[in-house]
């Protein structure tokens, strides 16, 4: 059981607006719940001790949402990016890479997941690394894609893999178990150090890791979740939220 989760949320979602003119995509509401409300909630149900949120955009209004959110199973503390305009998602992490101690679990601030989700990625793999992935018949330009070899090993990861390799799609919710926290935090540190550093997605650190052998998938085919980048998202997202508050 992973009881420590770290929660990318330091974007403004620019492509939702001008729904996020005045907040950050992380608070946008969602069948009576915020999106990181129902992030926490559904990390707290299964297991999730302590949550360290990574914050950019509106710093003040998402710590003063999540100060509010009065839950007892679980701890949540906020560190604030101040790079979120100008790095990508590595430096969310790099900010929080002192917390990456023990097993740990990483979302991205714009994920919808189940509970059947997450207690599937806590079940655990014999990965150190492991991604969850979807399968869908065909993959976009924004998908973030993945190449599956034998027995779920991850091969490559990112958006701009060929059709022809592409097998799965990475729906940014990845469990590092042993070796695995220790391995990505120091390829972390060392990427963030290379000029070119603060131009990364995270993911292409696990992309750099893949050769190892040491990262692997696990699928959720047929599991719900919603990822929240475009307006034409959120009908579909609150259409899963409405069932889930229920």
């Amino acid at each position: 059981m992973i009881e420590h989760a770290i929660l990318l949320s330091a974007g403004q979602g620019s492509r939702l607006l001008p729904l996020t003119a005045e907040r950050p995509k992380c608070l946008i509401d969602f069948s009576g719940r915020s999106l990181i409300g129902w992030q926490i909630e559904m990390l707290a149900r299964c297991g999730v001790k302590r949550i360290d949120v990574v914050t950019g955009f509106m710093t003040d209004m998402v710590e003063q949402h999540i100060a509010a959110i009065d839950d007892p199973r679980v701890e949540v503390t906020c560190h604030f990016n101040p790079f979120f305009k100008v790095a990508d998602n590595l430096g969310s992490c790099w900010i929080v890479r002192d917390r990456m101690d023990g097993d740990f679990m990483i979302l991205n601030g714009d994920t919808l997941v189940s509970e059947d989700i997450v207690n599937r990625v806590q079940q655990g793999s014999e990965w150190p690394i492991a991604v969850t992935v979807d399968v869908k018949p065909a993959y976009d330009s924004d998908d973030m894609k993945v190449s599956c070899g034998e027995n779920g090993r991850l091969a490559r990861i990112g958006k701009t893999l060929t059709a022809e390799v592409s097998n799965a799609e990475s729906i940014g919710f990845l469990a590092f178990r042993g070796e695995g926290g220790e391995l990505f935090r120091e390829t972390v540190r060392q990427t963030m150090r290379t000029p070119d550093g603060v131009n990364h997605w995270y993911l292409k650190v696990i992309d750099m890791i893949a050769d190892s052998g040491k990262v692997g998938t696990v699928s959720i085919e047929g599991m719900d979740w919603a990822e929240v980048d475009f307006l034409n998202d959120i009908e579909i997202a609150t259409e899963l939220t409405d069932v889930w508050s229920q």
